[in-house]
């Protein structure tokens, strides 16, 4: 069986969004040992790759505080803790990958959190989580602002939905023909 990391960021990303709710609420009996276990379990079948998930979980919680710090600054409008939870979740996780995450190209790790947005965040998360982690890649590979500015300039807007939709009119000589 090959090994399926988006699961395992999956089911990363569950119980992480479990642990912060249940610390929320303030629950004295969580342990995130046993709820990753619990998670793991279910998709046992189709997951082969359990030391990614622990890795991963572990690693964003032990380094929660500084890769807070790091995001902060990119996003500097949302302060951290107003940012969705899922969101800083997942911006926490393709930050953690992009950091430690050598065996990953950094691209794949950004497409993978975006899909992760698009499948659990908001209408606006997986393109702000797309900004974020590829300002902070940018960052990290030396990239300047004005690189920066030149390649937001260079990106192709979506079109928006009423132009997808939009039909031409068909000619009236191609119609009687």
């Amino acid at each position: 069986m090959a090994s399926n990391r988006h699961l395992g960021r999956i089911i990363a990303l569950q119980t992480l969004y479990e642990q912060e709710l249940r610390r929320d609420a303030d629950d004295k009996n969580f342990d995130v040992n046993e709820v990753l276990a619990r998670n793991v379990a279910r998709y046992k079948e189709m997951l082969d790759d359990v030391d990614f998930v622990k890795q991963l979980v572990a690693g964003v919680n032990k380094q929660a505080a500084q890769l807070d710090a790091k995001l902060q600054p990119v996003a500097p409008e949302w302060p951290i803790d107003q940012i969705a939870r899922m969101d800083r979740l997942i911006l926490r996780i393709g930050l953690y990958e992009l950091e430690n995450e050598n065996d990953v190209p950094p691209k794949v790790v950004i497409n993978e959190a975006v899909e992760l947005a698009k499948a659990f965040g908001g209408d606006n998360s997986s393109k702000f989580i797309n900004g974020v982690l590829g300002t902070l890649l940018r960052e990290r590979e030396g990239g300047t602002k004005n690189d920066k500015a030149e390649a937001k300039s260079k990106t192709p807007k979506q079109p928006t939905k009423s132009a997808k939709t939009q039909k031409r009119p068909v000619k009236s000589e191609e119609t009687d023909k």
